[in-house]
């Protein structure tokens, strides 16, 4: 077998393969025919502790819990507590 010849068949062979690959890869990304997606319906919450934030890429619910302190008040109680007997927290609780 000459080998001029069989690297020819092979090129070819190789050539078809990558343009069909190409061809492929051209039609199923120009020629679209997906159907369009139907999202759910949601119902509305209209309970006091949920929060809806709707952006153009997502949408958020937040759900609070009832009698939920939060954990920045938490904190601050903490230090509130512990100086209760500076002269600064005396004047606050004259001015109440």
């Amino acid at each position: 077998m000459d080998p001029v010849m069989w690297n020819r068949r092979a090129s070819l062979i190789y050539a078809v393969g990558v343009w069909t690959l190409f061809g492929y890869a051209y039609y199923k990304y120009t020629y679209r025919d997906d159907l369009p997606v139907e999202m759910p319906v949601e119902e509305e919450d209209n309970r006091p502790n949920v929060k809806k934030y709707v952006t153009t890429y997502s949408k958020t619910t937040i759900v609070h819990r009832e009698n939920f302190v939060p954990f920045s008040t938490r904190f601050l109680n903490l230090f509130r507590s512990t100086n209760e007997s500076s002269p600064e927290s005396e004047k606050h609780e004259e001015e109440k």
